[in-house]
């Protein structure tokens, strides 16, 4: 699984002109998936991105994970980050997983991104072309692959 993380001020997903899913302040996750993909590796990075210290403390160091800024997060499921640009101009998505397998983890992921952070989270709605919109905070963007663990 592939992860782009950002921390926002406000995030929201629509989908034909209806919004989805919307959060205030937290974090915007856009979630790829692999067929070689685990439930490992899903619980990893679900606590990963839980317990990041990415927000600022009363100092202004960043040094809270979500959980401890009380903030929310919207999960967008992304297969483009696994885009391979290696051969010509148009990208190749073949290492992202097929939709009978990919559906499945998705679903898996949002339900152990709410148990780890201890309440639901907002999602897009997976395949469907979704208008994302968001105000990165920082801006502060990381990106963490479960199979790297980084």
């Amino acid at each position: 699984m592939r992860a782009v993380i950002q921390r926002v001020t406000e995030a929201k997903v629509s989908i034909a002109g209806a919004v989805k899913g919307a959060i205030q302040k937290g974090l915007l996750v856009l979630l790829a998936v692999e067929d070689s993909d685990t439930d490992e590796g899903l619980e990893w990075l679900s606590g990963k991105i839980v317990r990041l210290r990415i927000f600022d403390d009363q100092n202004g160091m960043m040094n809270c994970s979500v959980q401890e800024a009380q903030g929310d997060i919207l999960l967008v499921s992304q297969f483009t980050l696994f885009a391979s640009t290696k051969k010509g101009n148009r990208p190749s998505y073949s290492r992202s997983a097929k939709p009978e397998i990919a559906v499945a983890l998705y679903e898996k992921f949002i339900a152990r991104l709410a148990q780890d952070l201890g309440r639901p989270i907002q999602t897009g709605e997976f395949g469907a072309q979704m208008l994302v919109s968001l105000s990165n905070d920082g801006p502060v963007t990381i990106i963490i692959d479960s199979k790297a663990r980084e």
